[in-house]
C-alpha cells in the first residue's frame, strides 16, 4: 500500500489542500490511460488553485477501487525515458465507486449531484455499444437489450449515462457534459449517437432533451501508458520503498485536444497542457490514423514476427521503415490537418517507439481488433479506394489482423483473442478454408466493415495475397519483400 510520507525526497506529492477540491466530475473507466492522462491534468490545475476533483468509477473490477480507497485516493504516476524517470503522487480524486460491489443506484447518485457539470469516461471502443463500422447504437447488444427492458437499473454505458440524464431532469438539475476520451473519430459525436438513439427507444422526450440541452464535446488524447505488469509493480515499490497496487507509469510525452462545448462549465484545462479547439477532427483523424494506426500495424505484425514490444519492433529495419511509409504515404494523405509538419510527426512518433523504458506489450495494442480497425485502417483504406491511389500498406496491416486472428502463430502455438466478437471471429475461421475463403469470411462481419469492403474484388485479392504470403513466408520475409519493392 502506498505510504506518502515514506517516500523518497525527489517524489512530487499534491501541493494543494485536497479537502478543498468538490466533486465536480465523474469518471467512468479508472484505467491506467485515465491515471496517467486527463487525471493528471486535473491534478497539474488543482496545483494551481483549481478546486475540480474527481469521482472515479469502475464498472465491472473493484480490486482497484478497493485498492485506490485504502491508499486515501492517491497512486503515484511515473513518467519515464530511456535515460530518466520522475515520480508524482496524484491527489485529484476526491471519491471513487464500483459498479457492482457499491451497486449502479450508487453510481447514477454521483452522476446526479448538484456539483457535478461533466461526466467522462475512458471504457475502450467496445464500452459504447456501438457498430464501428457506422457509429449508431447496437441495439441487439445484450446490454441495451436489458437496459431497454430495465432503464432504471441500466449494465451498459449509454444506459447509465441515460438514467443519470433523465434523473437530473426530473430533479430540475442543471445539465452536465458529457466527454469521451477514447479512441474514436469524432468519438463526442458517438457518444451523443448511441446515448440519443437509446433515449428515443425508451422516451421520445428524453431524446428532445438531451439534443437541445446535453453537450458532447470531442477530444483527441495522446499518450503512450502500457499494462503495468509484476516486474514494473515490483521494481517501483524497490525505487518507492512502499507498494502502490493503483501505480500507472507513462511516457513523457502528453497531448490532449478538446472542444471547447461544455453546458456548465469546465476546468481550466488549458493552463495545465490541454489545447481548447472549435473542431478536434482533424485532431483526432492525424493521431488515430498516424499514430493508432501505425502502433496497430506493428502489433499484428510485430507480435507475427515474434516482437513482444513495439520498441523492439523498431529495432526490425523494415518493420520500422514500413511503419514510417505507413504513416507518410498512406495515412497522412487523408488527412485535413493545416499547418502541421507530418513528415516531422512521424518522426517524432517513431522516436517514440524507440523508447525502450516503456514496455508497450504488442499483444495489448492487438486486443479488441474489431473495435479497432474501422477508424484506425479502413476509413483510410476507402479514402484511397475513393482517390485511386495506393493502399497496400493499410492492406498488410489487416491482413495481419486476419493471420492474428486465426489464432495461431507462426510456431504453431495459440493466440488467446480477446475481442467483444471473439464467438464470431473463432466460427467464421473454423469454417472456412485457408487463403481467400478465410478473408472473404472475416471481410463478412459487417459491423466491422460494412458491406462495401467485401464486395470490392481488388480488394479481396490483396489482402487473399498478403494473407497467403504471412502464412507462407512468415511476416518478417513478408516485410522485407514489401519494404524492398517499394
Amino acid at each position: 500500500m502506498l505510504e506518502i510520507d515514506r517516500l523518497p525526497a525527489d517524489v512530487q506529492r499534491p501541493r494543494y489542500d485536497r479537502s478543498k477540491l468538490k466533486t465536480r466530475m465523474v469518471h467512468i473507466g479508472f484505467g491506467a490511460f485515465h491515471r496517467a492522462h486527463q487525471a493528471l491534468c486535473s491534478d497539474k490545475l488543482a496545483e494551481q488553485g483549481g478546486d475540480w476533483g474527481y469521482c472515479e468509477v469502475n464498472l465491472n473490477s473493484g480490486e482497484l477501487i478497493q485498492a485506490l480507497r485504502q491508499q486515501d485516493h492517491l497512486y503515484t504516476l511515473t513518467e519515464m525515458a530511456d535515460d530518466s524517470l520522475s515520480t508524482r503522487v496524484i491527489g485529484v480524486v476526491t471519491s471513487s465507486l464500483h459498479g457492482k460491489g457499491d451497486g449502479i443506484e450508487a453510481v447514477i447518485s454521483a452522476m446526479s449531484q448538484p456539483d457535478v457539470a461533466i461526466v467522462s469516461m475512458t471504457v475502450t471502443e467496445k464500452g459504447y455499444c456501438h457498430h464501428p463500422a457506422s457509429g449508431d447504437l447496437n441495439p441487439d447488444h445484450p446490454d441495451i437489450v436489458h437496459d431497454l427492458a430495465h432503464p432504471d437499473a441500466p449494465r451498459s454505458l449509454p444506459g447509465l449515462i441515460l438514467a443519470a440524464i433523465r434523473r437530473r431532469r426530473d430533479a430540475g438539475l442543471p445539465p452536465f457534459s458529457v466527454m469521451s476520451c477514447d479512441n474514436m473519430p469524432e468519438n463526442g459525436h458517438v457518444t451523443r449517437n448511441v446515448i440519443v438513439q437509446l433515449a428515443q427507444r425508451q422516451d421520445a422526450a428524453l431524446a428532445d432533451y438531451i439534443q437541445q440541452h446535453i453537450t458532447f464535446p470531442s477530444t483527441m488524447v495522446d499518450r503512450i501508458v502500457p499494462a503495468m505488469t509484476d516486474s514494473a509493480f515490483a521494481q517501483l515499490a524497490e525505487r518507492l520503498g512502499c507498494s502502490d497496487p493503483v501505480a500507472v507509469e507513462a511516457e513523457p510525452f502528453f497531448q490532449w485536444v478538446i472542444e471547447d462545448n461544455f453546458v456548465s462549465g469546465r476546468p481550466a484545462w488549458e493552463q495545465a497542457g490541454a489545447e481548447l479547439v472549435k473542431d478536434v477532427l482533424p485532431f483526432e483523424e492525424m493521431k488515430l490514423r498516424m499514430l493508432n494506426g501505425s502502433h496497430s500495424f506493428l502489433a499484428y505484425l510485430g507480435y507475427l514476427s515474434g516482437y513482444e514490444y513495439i520498441s523492439d519492433c523498431m529495432a526490425d529495419a523494415n518493420l520500422r521503415a514500413a511503419a514510417r511509409q505507413l504513416m507518410l504515404e498512406q495515412q497522412a494523405p487523408t488527412l485535413r490537418t493545416q499547418g502541421v509538419d507530418l513528415t516531422a510527426y512521424a518522426d517524432s512518433l517513431i522516436a517514440r517507439y524507440e523508447n525502450r523504458a516503456i514496455k508497450h506489450r504488442t499483444y495489448q495494442i492487438a486486443t479488441d481488433g474489431t473495435q479497432k480497425l474501422p477508424q484506425r485502417m479502413l476509413d483510410s483504406v476507402r479514402w484511397h479506394l475513393r482517390n485511386g491511389s495506393n493502399c497496400d500498406l493499410l492492406l498488410l496491416g489487416v491482413a495481419g489482423w486476419m493471420r492474428y486472428v486465426g489464432g495461431v502463430d507462426e510456431q504453431g502455438a495459440p493466440i488467446e483473442i480477446r475481442d467483444p466478437l471473439k464467438s464470431e471471429l473463432a466460427e467464421r475461421v473454423a469454417s472456412s478454408a485457408e487463403g481467400e475463403e478465410r478473408v472473404r469470411a472475416l471481410l463478412g462481419i459487417k459491423a466491422v466493415f460494412g458491406d462495401d469492403l467485401a464486395q470490392n474484388e481488388a480488394v479481396v485479392a490483396t489482402l487473399t495475397r498478403f494473407w497467403l504470403q504471412l502464412r507462407e513466408q512468415g511476416a518478417r520475409a513478408t516485410l522485407a519483400q514489401v519494404v524492398n519493392a517499394r
